[in-house]
């Protein structure tokens, strides 16, 4: 089973790819994927710096540069994501051949990347903006407005929720969280229940 796994910054995606991990499951991340690919993929840096020069200094690029240039340009961000979605799509399919027989990919762009067409099924995590603002605040040490521009740059909840199989809205304690990925997990049947005796 192959299950996509969407959702803007912040919502609370690692907690369920941390449990399917735990239950075997293979994660292919987007966003490292496509890090990775920044460090190793000299034709797509060099379309990148064709494009946003603004963000290269020294040969090198700047990401937090390249995020300022694209969150508050919604052109510029079509852009940007039209030149790394091939990109990572090609390294996704190219992995997805030696994928274990649970697969989960991870990726806001699931959709526009055209990854959801591989998946057997898509799962949306959304929650409150405020609460994914604060989060991405701490986990990534941006301020408040860039961490703003990046939530208004994704697409709304709602967005997901439209196109998604599924959805698992994280908005209670991280342990309600937890318990609500595990009960979903029994309903796709990725989790058995034990019988007694075992």
């Amino acid at each position: 089973m192959i299950i996509g796994i969407t959702g803007g910054s912040g919502s609370g995606k690692t907690t369920l790819l941390q449990l399917l991990a735990a239950q075997g499951g293979m994660i292919l991340d987007c966003d490292a994927i496509y890090h990775r690919l920044l460090q190793s993929d000299d034709a797509l840096l060099s379309q990148l710096q064709l494009r946003f020069p603004e963000a290269f200094s020294g040969g090198s690029l700047d990401r937090k540069k390249l995020g300022e240039a694209v969150f508050a340009d919604e052109k510029a961000l079509l852009t940007l994501n039209r030149i790394t979605h091939g990109a990572v799509r090609k390294e996704v399919l190219y992995q997805l051949e030696t994928a274990s027989d649970l697969t989960a990919i991870d990726a806001i762009g699931l959709f526009e990347g055209d990854l959801a067409s591989v998946c057997d099924i898509t799962v949306a995590v959304i929650a409150p903006a405020e609460v994914r603002i604060r989060r991405i605040m701490e986990r990534d040490g941006i301020s408040e407005s860039y961490a703003r521009n990046r939530i208004s740059a994704q697409p709304s909840d709602d967005w997901f929720t439209a196109r998604c199989d599924y959805v698992l809205e994280n908005n209670g304690t991280p342990e309600e969280f937890t318990a609500k990925c595990l009960a979903f997990f029994h309903k796709l049947g990725i989790i058995k229940e034990k019988t007694k005796g075992e």
